[in-house]
């Protein structure tokens, strides 16, 4: 399929019940036609690897056809140009980490930005950041506890952004790196961040230690509001 039937067999699938139940999560309803992920995923199939099919439907500005996007381009052929041209037309939480899991943590460049990105003003190129380092405490198991010692500091400075999708972006962050045995520190930044002055920071730590299985503990310390 071309690029422009895809975008026709899209709209033929569009669900306005659906993009009306996307704005309850907090979804972008712009440019959006309400198709569903799996739909997505199948039509990826026949679609592997194609990165100028991939470029072609980023280009449309459509949500869903942004996702397939990601699902098809080969990240072998992603260059660094294009994913900065890529995240800062990032407008939507699903598509920022639809990107990050299906393409962006597996180019090259994935260590390079998530440090880069996390310190970045935009907000869905800041969450970014954050999910890329989540994404790499999963994916890289091989890698050095040295290679995730400067995400740290980064969650610990960019903890008290207050808004929503980076909140949520740095505690997934910091969850991820805790569940790995074999990366220490999550749990000691985890209840330094619940004490803290602010609320974006309390409620990171707290979250993070609840499913550490901690919270009770540094409730005692202070109360959380």
């Amino acid at each position: 399929m071309t690029c422009s039937e895809i975008i026709s067999y899209l709209r033929s699938k569009a669900n306005p019940d659906n993009v009306a139940g996307m704005a309850r999560f907090g979804i972008s309803t712009k440019a959006t036609l309400g198709v569903t992920i799996p739909i997505l995923r199948e039509l990826a199939k026949s679609h592997r690897r194609n990165h100028p099919l991939a470029l072609e439907l980023w280009k449309t500005g459509i949500h869903e056809a942004r996702i397939l996007a990601s699902l098809v381009d080969d990240p072998k052929e992603v260059t660094e140009e294009q994913l900065e041209a890529w995240v800062i037309e990032l407008d939507s939480w699903d598509v920022c980490d639809q990107c990050c899991a299906n393409l962006f943590a597996r180019t090259p460049f994935v260590w390079d930005k998530a440090v880069a990105w996390s310190s970045r003003p935009e907000e869905f190129v800041k969450r970014a950041g954050f999910v890329l380092m989540a994404r790499l405490a999963v994916q890289e198991r091989k890698a050095s506890v040295e290679s995730f010692q400067p995400f740290y500091e980064l969650i610990r400075r960019e903890a008290v952004d207050e808004r929503n999708f980076v909140k949520k972006a740095v505690n997934w962050a910091l969850r991820e790196i805790g569940k790995r045995k074999d990366l220490p520190g999550a749990m000691a930044l985890a209840e330094e961040l619940a004490v803290m002055e602010s609320r974006s920071a309390r409620w990171i730590g707290r979250d993070a230690l609840r499913e550490f299985g901690r919270v009770k503990e540094t409730i005692t310390l202070r109360q959380i509001v």
